[in-house]
């Protein structure tokens, strides 16, 4: 991946952050849903590249990858969290 596209896939994913924490009905702040969102659009771009070989190209292939890596991230988050109290 070129430099453009990680900057772009680090927006769309705390973009996709705050728009999956509205999903899954998380209490996380603004920064901590962000932060996931990106380490979720981080991962899923890589677990998507090795283990299939797959990867989305465009901002909406992008975005689609970064929602659902948000989303997961964001709800393991939300159960250890909730495990550990």
């Amino acid at each position: 991946m070129d430099g453009i596209n990680w900057v772009l896939m680090i927006l769309i994913g705390g973009v996709a952050g705050l728009l999956a924490s509205r999903i899954t009905n998380t209490t996380h702040s603004v920064a901590g849903n962000v932060v996931l969102g990106i380490l979720g659009a981080v991962g899923m771009n890589a677990l998507l590249q090795s283990a299939f070989g797959v990867h989305l190209g465009g901002f909406i292939g992008q975005f689609v990858t970064a929602m659902l890596g948000a989303a997961g991230i964001i709800l393991v988050f939300q159960f250890i969290r909730n495990n550990r109290t």
